[in-house]
């Protein structure tokens, strides 16, 4: 990481990713290209937050895929960092955020936030980019570092971008081409959350009727959490009002997926975000070769997936 900090110039912009690149990674590439002088992505698939070694162990992984992928989008560096630079043994220093990281993922993935603080601590100090560039599918974890990153003073600014959805509505992962034959079943998710996000837009604010909008299209054996809570600290709230996100974790089989609306209720007005839908199926499947996030043309979703 030393060598890629030195390479860096000007301001300089960083997207943390595991690998498999889909769109919404991309999307977070070309943000960061246009918007630095250079832009650093990485590629580590992070130990410390799998509680489970069957999990990290069949985390799709493609490298060289994933190379070609970075460099179409304008990557400047790509930095791919093994355990024995990230962590020639294991840390006896772990980051927690508290509050942030014991809801939600935390309750329900013992460890995982704090490995998740852990390793983009690391990374932080290892490259120190002007920019960090996140998405908002996974709105706790940006909570947690938009949190971390000011408790701890570190110079960089914290950008949340817009969650990617398939065609048919289904948030972007690289987990989803585990799901196979389970597939139309995951949509249930995405569809419960268009649904509450539709009611959100006729004026319902009360947190019991929007979670039960999902729970209404997601098997009660598969979904394992759904709550609204306060955007920036992840405190369960009651009301939509100001800045909230509805979370909600489901598991289809062995494959568990997550997924959110944000939404906004101030004086200005009111809107839920149900983020961006691909215009054709993802790249993620191996049809569309290195097509960028930009050239998949998206649209907003509206409505119900």
């Amino acid at each position: 990481m030393a060598e890629a900090r030195a390479q860096a110039g000007g301001l300089v912009g960083l997207v943390p990713t595991m690998g498999f690149l889909h769109e919404g990674h991309l999307s977070l590439m070309e943000r960061a290209v246009a918007e630095c002088d250079q832009t650093m992505a990485t590629l580590y698939v992070n130990p410390l937050q799998f509680e489970d070694p069957a999990d990290l162990a069949r985390y799709p992984s493609d490298p060289d895929r994933d190379l070609a992928l970075a460099e179409a989008c304008g990557v400047d560096l790509m930095v791919v960092p093994g355990p024995e630079e990230m962590f020639p043994s294991r840390p006896l220093t772990g980051v927690t955020v508290a509050g942030i990281g014991e809801r939600l993922e935390g309750e329900f993935r013992p460890g995982h936030m704090d490995g998740v603080a852990t390793v983009v601590t690391r990374l932080l100090a290892g490259l120190q980019p002007h920019r960090a560039y996140f998405g908002r599918k996974d709105a706790q974890q940006l909570a947690l570092i938009a949190r971390l990153v000011q408790d701890l003073g570190f110079p960089v600014e914290v950008v949340g971008c817009p969650l990617v959805r398939e065609v048919d509505g289904l948030a972007l992962s690289s987990r989803n081409v585990l799901l196979g034959a389970r597939r139309a079943e995951a949509l249930a998710l995405s569809i419960g959350l268009m649904l509450a996000a539709d009611r959100f837009d006729r004026g319902e604010r009360r947190a019991t009727v929007l979670e039960a909008a999902v729970r209404s299209a997601v098997p009660e054996d598969a979904l394992e959490y759904v709550r609204l809570c306060e955007a920036a600290t992840m405190t369960p709230a009651t009301i939509a009002e100001g800045e909230t996100v509805l979370v909600a974790a489901a598991r289809f089989g062995s494959v568990r997926i997550i997924d959110n609306v944000h939404l906004v209720a101030d004086h200005h007005g009111a809107s839920a975000d149900r983020g961006v839908r691909l215009g054709r199926p993802s790249l993620l499947y191996g049809s569309e070769g290195t097509m960028t996030a930009r050239e998949q043309a998206m649209e907003p979703p509206g409505g119900a997936a």
